[in-house]
């Protein structure tokens, strides 16, 4: 799974809202920002599921799953 700044941006590619994308995995929108930020991991059921739509965002958008390198100190 992409890190959870990946996870939105994806989102945010496809021009979807949290709270549109908890209504179709029938969670609420707390519980799936709790997903995208890293702070809970999805139940079984829902989690093969979010992999996979993870996984066509960055197919679709591309630009959107890549990371940028860590900044250097200095």
């Amino acid at each position: 799974m992409p890190p959870p700044d990946v996870r939105a941006r994806l989102r945010k590619a496809d021009g979807l809202t949290q709270e549109e994308v908890a209504h179709v995995f029938g969670v609420t929108r707390v519980a799936f920002h709790r997903w995208e930020t890293g702070i809970a991991k999805p139940r079984r059921r829902h989690l093969d599921a979010y992999v996979r739509l993870l996984d066509g965002w960055a197919r679709k958008h591309p630009e959107a799953g890549h990371t940028l390198p860590a900044r250097k100190a200095g």
